[in-house]
């Protein structure tokens, strides 16, 4: 009937369609949880700075997560595709 009675769910569905959205998600709240347990021992830097530093390696991961994903899909479109493609087009 529809999408969502389906057993997975769709974050699940997601996950397999990009696999490195929950990489991408798992570093963020890895990079966050890291940087906020060491903030007692952050020394004599400022609040600000420190969460500023915490925002911009999050935020890093993210981008790199997704810029990663993207050269993946682009991988299986343009280059794995065609020669699967190209293979079944043969004659045997």
């Amino acid at each position: 009937m529809s999408d969502y009675e389906e057993n997975d769910s769709k974050f699940m569905r997601k996950a397999k369609e990009n696999p490195f959205v929950p990489v991408g998600m798992a570093g963020f709240f890895a990079i966050v949880g890291y940087r906020l347990y060491k903030m007692k021992s952050r020394g004599d830097t400022k609040m600000s700075v420190h969460l500023i530093h915490m925002r911009v390696a999050a935020q890093g991961f993210v981008v790199g997560a997704m810029t990663i994903g993207v050269l993946y899909s682009m991988y299986k479109d343009y280059i794995v595709k065609p020669r699967e493609a190209l293979k079944e087009a043969q004659p045997k």
